[in-house]
């Protein structure tokens, strides 16, 4: 779908969606399709069809192995709750190297993993949805930085095809949440979507914001 129908009544089914598309809009919340189930598939460019099983006459979702043309810059909205913000800042980071390793390093001896990282001279911030190990990692990270949690978040992913390229999507984006704050953004390490970090109790708001702002209009050949 455009977007979850629970938050958004009106969202569209999507007609047909890359593999790289449906993998990105399940790692952040579509968890009608898992991307590691379809991978035999998208290793042989086996086209998948996702179909609902309360409603066994639509003809459901064709997952490809390159998205077709679409005049809409985004196929879909997904979001993850629940999501733990970390900010780490150190002095130390100015002009060096290896800092970002160790920072990593503490993550990966808990077995923590990390979604949306955001950097600058000298800081880090970064989410966490899983905060089983949090206290511990915080621990240690605290020998080594200033360190910062905040709850209540919620990312928010934009995906579509190759919107990296294309002009005035952040504008777009933007334009649906003027009087929202956003904690962070991620856009560019990765070509097929914009993702953003809000607190969690404006997600409702936000999610139907960019749903009017991006699917007034739908191709007919992508949406039904």
């Amino acid at each position: 779908m455009t977007s979850d129908p629970r938050l958004v009544p009106e969202a569209r089914r999507v007609r047909v969606i890359s593999f790289d598309e449906a993998a990105e809009l399940a790692y952040f919340g579509a968890r009608v399709l898992h991307p590691a189930t379809i991978l035999p598939a998208v290793q042989k460019k086996i086209p998948v069809h996702v179909l609902n099983s309360y409603k066994p006459d639509q003809e459901g979702t064709q997952i490809t192995d390159e998205a077709p043309a679409c005049d809409n810059p985004v196929k879909s909205i997904a979001f993850k709750k629940g999501i733990t913000i970390i900010n780490i800042t150190s002095q130390r980071m100015l002009m060096a190297h290896g800092f970002l390793k160790k920072i990593f390093e503490i993550f990966d001896h808990y077995k923590v993993p990390v979604d949306v990282v955001s950097t600058s001279e000298v800081s880090v911030s970064l989410t966490l949805d899983d905060t089983s190990q949090l206290w511990d990692v915080v621990t240690e990270l605290k020998k080594i930085a200033e360190v910062n949690v905040e709850g209540g978040k919620a990312i928010v992913c934009c995906v579509g095809d190759n919107l990296r390229s294309i002009a005035g999507v952040p504008h777009l984006v933007f334009s649906a949440l003027p009087d929202v704050t956003v904690h962070m953004i991620s856009q560019g390490a990765s070509a097929i979507n914009v993702t953003f970090v809000i607190d969690e109790d404006r997600l409702s708001q936000v999610i139907r914001g960019l749903h009017d702002v991006f699917f007034q209009k739908v191709d007919p050949r992508i949406f039904e």
